[in-house]
């Protein structure tokens, strides 16, 4: 986010949650707003604002002008819309010209629906499985006690296609590894750790 937010003056954070990433590019200099459906999310990011602006608002209707921001950002936001499709459209519509939209999502092919770590004792393999990946999926998924999100699974094309539609053109693809600090706070991942859990996409608004 540092490095490709960095210069941006004027930043919308789509589904914004309590608000860790658009205090993030706030501390870059940008001014920020954030929009998220949530009252109770958006309540938590003004308490803890430090200079964003909060904004009770759905992705796929942002009440914004056209060409108002020149940078965007969703941070594994999109796997929980469907459809997804409106909230690319919105993002295209308030980017102006030139505009950079952000986009990290869960790995669409490492982390199908069923992938994952296997220690197979009998051929004595260690691999990483992956599960189907061209069909759509949905699971529930508990994000706290009793709060359960819909999770969304596409294949990347979906999304790449969509992106292009609205004129927003893939300028940078990105597939971190797990962070030093999540291995050594999780050690399951360690040998897993050449199988990246995100990937990003940085696109520019023709």
């Amino acid at each position: 986010m540092d490095e490709h937010l960095a210069g941006a003056n004027r930043v919308l954070d789509v589904g914004c949650g309590e608000g860790q990433v658009a205090r993030r590019i706030a501390q870059l200099g940008a001014e920020v707003v954030g929009i998220d459906p949530t009252a109770a999310q958006i309540a938590v990011a003004a308490e803890r604002a430090r200079g964003p602006r909060f904004v009770r608002a759905g992705a796929e209707a942002v009440p914004l002008r056209d060409a108002s921001f020149d940078a965007a950002v969703s941070c594994l936001v999109f796997e929980h819309l469907d459809p997804f499709e409106p909230a690319i459209a919105e993002t295209a519509r308030v980017l102006a010209p030139g505009g950079r939209f952000v986009l990290f999502l869960n790995h669409p092919l490492l982390q199908a629906p069923g992938s994952g770590w296997v220690i197979d004792h009998i051929l004595d393999e260690e691999y990483w499985r992956v599960g189907p990946y061209l069909p759509d999926d949905v699971a529930m998924e508990e994000v706290a006690p009793g709060v359960d999100l819909p999770f969304m699974h596409r294949p990347l094309f979906r999304y790449v296609n969509e992106l292009a539609a609205h004129g927003l053109l893939i300028a940078h693809v990105d597939e971190p590894p797990p962070a030093a600090g999540l291995l050594a706070r999780a050690p399951e991942y360690k040998d897993a750790a050449t199988i990246p859990r995100l990937l990003l996409l940085v696109t520019r608004k023709r």
